[in-house]
């Protein structure tokens, strides 16, 4: 159902799940081509950034390797699928959990290791910090578009627990293939935990995180359309 905006309607969530005013919502799906277009830069760059990490890592593993540019990726084709009216809620789902795990996750992998990180540039730690955090901002517009269905929940859980598990548990080829961190992965840091235990948790926190946020979405949804005089209740 669409607004007299012509934008989607803005379902009765608690602010949760929908913490962004309505007006930063409607400027997201309002200039959405300037969205997917700022994405794709993104996923550009990110590939980039990763490219050391491509050399080392056998070419089958590869999809598993850059999660910061594929999440971009995800919400790119998820926002512009559903410009051109074909919203496709697997995708839509991929989207809201990549970006919000990997929003998360480095800007926590980023603290947690912030003086290890002090070889890189501040502004370079700065753009890398405040533009993850971004992408949980536009996670957050992608209610408007999707309820979230629980197939495509299912498709999203499927990805990000292969990449929990290769990330940590069990890398199927060569090593583990998280995202390079500045420190040797057994260095021990705090409560007993060593570095690969310090970002897995947070990976596994971030993953169990977005799953509850998309299927607390669908559960809100399904109650405010039941409340509604249009569903016949």
């Amino acid at each position: 159902m669409a607004s007299s905006s012509g934008l989607p309607a803005r379902d009765p969530l608690p602010r949760y799940l929908a913490p962004l005013p309505k007006t930063l919502e409607a400027f997201g799906l309002r200039f959405a081509w300037l969205i997917v277009a700022i994405n794709l830069v993104g996923t550009a760059f990110g590939f980039w950034y990763y490219s050391a990490q491509f050399a080392r890592t056998p070419v089958v593993m590869w999809p598993w390797v850059p999660d910061s540019p594929m999440a971009t990726l995800f919400i790119a084709l998820a926002i512009a699928a559903w410009k051109l009216g074909y919203e496709l809620p697997w995708l839509t789902a991929l989207a809201f959990f990549g970006n919000v795990i990997l929003g998360l996750w480095t800007p926590y992998t980023l603290l947690v290791f912030s003086e290890q990180y002090s070889y890189l540039h501040p502004l370079m730690y700065q753009f890398l910090f405040w533009s993850h955090l971004a992408m949980v901002v536009q996670a957050y517009v992608l209610h408007r578009i999707t309820d979230f269905p629980v197939w495509g929940v299912a498709v999203a859980v499927v990805w990000y627990t292969s990449n929990l598990i290769v990330d940590y548990f069990i890398p199927i080829v060569g090593e583990p293939h998280h995202t390079a961190i500045p420190v040797s992965r057994d260095e021990p840091m705090f409560l007993g935990a060593d570095a690969l235990g310090v970002i897995a948790a947070g990976e596994v926190t971030f993953t169990l995180l977005a799953c509850f946020l998309a299927l607390a979405t669908r559960v809100k949804k399904i109650e405010a359309h039941a409340r509604t005089p249009s569903s016949g209740r």
